[in-house]
Formats: C-alpha cells, structure tokens, sequence
C-alpha cells in the first residue's frame, strides 16, 4: 500500500474499507489466519469518521442502546460461543443477557488488538480515518489504487467493502438546515432534538426504538411520532433463557417446496409448529436455512416477498430486548410515543420546524413537528445510494446491483461481479451488501462466517504465490 507506514513492504496487501463489525472481523480473521500460515500481510483499515472497531453500530454510548440478541448468540469466535459471555464477565461489565452495544464494541476492539499481537511478527496494520471515493485498477504499484476523500491514494492487492448496511437518499425533496436529520448514528445528530418540541420519525423498526429512547432521555417531554407503511414494531425477546435445542426437524431434512412462495410458507409453518419449543426458537433455527430458501425462489417470488412478507419476517427475526420493551411500553402508555401506520411522502418549511405529509391508504392528512429524522434503516435500491465509491464501482462497471438492488452482486465467496457478472480477483465484500445474494446476513453469525471464510480464501492464495515464487 502506497501510505507512509507501508511504502516498500513486502507481502499480501489488502485495503479493508469500514471499521465496524464486517471490518473489524475480516481483519482479525485475516491477522490470524497470515499467524497460523506464516504469511506476510499488510493491512488498512479505513472508516470515514474513524470508529475502527466500532462502526455505526456499536458506537453509541446510549446506556439505553442494547444488543438486539442474547450474548450467548453473539461470540465472535465460531468454535467458541461462550467467548463474549466470558470477556464481559473478565471486563466486569454487567447485563442481563442483553449487552450494552458499547460494551460489544469493545469487545470487538479487544478482539482486534488481541489479533494484531499474535500475528506482530507477520503482520502490520494500520488505521486510516478517511472516506474511500473510489477504486482504479492497474495502480502503479499494487493491482488497486483507493482514492481517498481527503486526497492521496492507498495501493493495495485486494480491497474489501465492509461497509455495512448501503446509505439511503430520502425519496423526497426535504426541508434545508438542520430540521431534517438524515443519518440519527452520526456524531452528535440527536443532541439537539426534543425539548418538548414533536419530532417525527420515518420507520419503526430498531433504529426507531433506539431514537425514540435516546430522545426521551435527554428531553422527557417530547413526543416521538413515528410512522411506516405497515406500523409494526418489532417483537420482544422472551424473557429468560432460551432452552430449545436449536436442531433442524424433519420439515427442513429434506428439499423445501419449488414450486412458489406460497408453498415455502406453508412449508415454514410447519417447521414452526412442530418445533419443540416458542416460536421465537423455531424463528432462530432457521435463520442458517434462509439464504438457501431465499435463492431456491424465483426473482418474481423474492419480489413478492419483499412486497409483502419481508416486514413480517423482520419484526419476528429482529427483536427487542425486554428491558428495552419495557421502555417503549411506557413511552407508549404515557403518550410520548405514537406510531402512525402510513407512509412520509412530502416535507416542508413551516416555521421553525417542518411540516410533514403523511400518505395512508386513499387518504393523506399532514403532522407539524420541530424535526424529521430518518430511521428508515438501509437503501431498497444500491443505486440510488449516495455514497461516492459504490457509486464509482456501479458507474465504472467494477461491479453491479446485486438482486433486486438490495445490495452489491457477488459470488458465493464474496468476489463482487462486473457489469458483466465476471468475479473480481481483487475486490470482494461481505456482510450487509450482499443481501440481495444472501437476503439474511446483516447479523454477527453471519459476519462472522463470512469473514473467516474470506481470510482464509485470500491468505490461502498469498501463500501459494509466495510458495510458487520461492519455487521459482
């Protein structure tokens, strides 16, 4: 890589664009797997707003945020699901269950800076606080040149977006200054909202409840409406530890149904009812299953269920935790927060504050509110997003909408596609971007996996390269 710390190093050298979970895990991965095989590795990691090891995610310091799963479900070591149990209990950080999300963010920075020890003798990584804007081929010395935001350029020989969930452009023309807050994780967006004055949020799945939360508690008065098309809010995590073996039955030990979506779901019932446990074990064991239920339908399927079942599935994959379920129960009971089943078509002006039209069914009616604030969660079209290197990459032809534009095209390995469907040699990705491939895979486990299959896909290469160049 051509940056100061690395110029004139020698090994594989590889450009992992986020610092959040899907970063922070495939360097890890990387580091240790470059330990284990003895192979040189030189590493970056880039995140724009310099939360490595944090991301969006876990970067909050809310000590309302949670974890939306168990500890137990959330090791970042695959062969080791009481790792996370373990560190919190060493860290002396208390929960029931449910995690602080700053204390996982912690972990995940403990993770990496065990990683980086291990592998000292290979490997070097560095830390790079900048926004990647776009990615050249045939860089004077590594195969990739990264343009950086800020200026300069970082050369590398693989490059990997780790970049988390795709930024959303608001489908409509909104107010200018700050009434409307586009993005409610960055630094210092919520604090100046509330102080009684009625704030409006787009969605109300999990961003929504941790905005609702984080603004009742700096501005108790202030009340939260919230609307989306369906007003569902996600479902509650029962209370207890979950005692279900998470086996798979008899319905999944066979092929599911390919002949439509509607025999997939009758399908799926009945693994649900069979199950020896509530509904929410039965929701957890086949989660390993969707992304081979989700590809054995067909695009005209997948469409149907992104129309019409995709918000069902969320709500009950996706949960909140009890103590957090309490809070919102309170907030609802006492009035500060509302949702409101419709769809935000228009906002405007008026006054100090914005003025926000509401669609629902055949009718429309308008909500007056200090601020507008989007919690929406990831864009439903990769095209359309505004973030300057995917839109270099789709632009330039290096790679493609993956299915349904939910995310980045890519092979089964993560190689993203062209414009023509050809895999890259040199830029992969991970994580939340391949949902359109995959459809689940935004959550630890599935990161996590990815990441470690990744590393030792790349390393593995690394090492016959060297291997073939000390034979020569």
């Amino acid at each position: 890589m051509q940056t100061a710390e690395t110029r004139g190093d020698h090994g594989l050298a590889v450009a992992v664009i986020g610092g959040g979970a899907s970063g922070t895990l495939t360097v890890v991965h990387l580091l240790r797997r470059a330990a284990a095989e003895q192979v040189p590795l030189r590493v970056v990691l880039l995140d724009r707003l310099g939360r490595h090891g944090q991301g969006q995610a876990y970067s909050t310091s809310h000590p309302d945020h949670l974890l939306n799963s168990r500890a137990s479900r959330m090791s970042a070591v695959a062969d080791d699901p009481g790792h996370l149990v373990r560190w919190a209990r060493a860290a002396g950080v208390e929960h029931d269950e449910f995690l602080p999300r700053w204390a996982y963010g912690r972990y995940l920075g403990d993770l990496l800076a065990e990683a980086r020890a291990g592998a000292r003798q290979q490997a070097r990584v560095s830390q790079l606080t900048s926004d990647v804007v776009g990615i050249t081929t045939a860089g004077p010395h590594r195969p990739l040149s990264l343009q950086l935001a800020a200026g300069g350029r970082i050369d590398a020989d693989v490059a990997i977006l780790a970049t988390g969930s795709p930024g959303r452009a608001c489908p409509f023309p909104v107010p200018p200054g700050p009434r409307y807050v586009a993005d409610p994780w960055a630094p210092g967006a919520l604090e100046p909202i509330g102080r009684g004055s009625p704030v409006v949020v787009m969605g109300t799945g999990l961003t929504m409840v941790d905005v609702a939360l984080a603004i009742n508690r700096s501005s108790p008065g202030t009340v939260v409406q919230a609307v989306s098309r369906h007003g569902l809010l996600p479902r509650v995590h029962a209370a207890g530890a979950r005692t279900a073996e998470m086996s798979v039955l008899p319905a999944l030990s066979g092929p599911p149904p390919a002949n439509g979506l509607g025999p997939l779901i009758r399908y799926i019932r009945t693994f649900v009812l069979q199950y020896p446990g509530c509904w929410q074990d039965a929701v957890d064991a086949l989660r390993p299953h969707v992304p081979l239920l989700w590809q054995r339908l067909t695009p005209a399927d997948q469409r149907l269920f992104l129309r019409y079942a995709a918000r069902y599935w969320e709500v009950h994959r996706h949960r909140m935790p009890p103590a957090t379920a309490a809070k919102v129960a309170e907030l609802r009971a006492t009035g500060r927060l509302r949702i409101i089943r419709g769809r935000v078509s228009a906002a405007a002006p008026e006054g100090r504050g914005v003025r926000v039209s509401i669609d629902r069914d055949s009718t429309g009616f308008e909500l007056s509110a200090s601020w507008l604030v989007d919690a929406t969660g990831p864009a439903t079209d990769i095209s359309a997003t505004p973030d300057p290197l995917v839109r270099d990459l789709l632009g330039s032809g290096r790679a493609r909408p993956g299915p349904h534009r939910l995310g980045i095209d890519a092979d089964a390995g993560g190689a993203v596609l062209d414009a023509f469907g050809r895999p890259s040699a040199e830029i992969f990705t991970l994580g939340p971007t391949l949902r359109g491939v995959w459809y689940e895979t935004t959550a630890i486990p599935e990161i996590r996996d990815q990441a470690a299959a990744l590393a030792g896909r790349l390393i593995a290469a690394a090492r016959s390269r060297v291997t073939a160049g000390s034979a020569a």
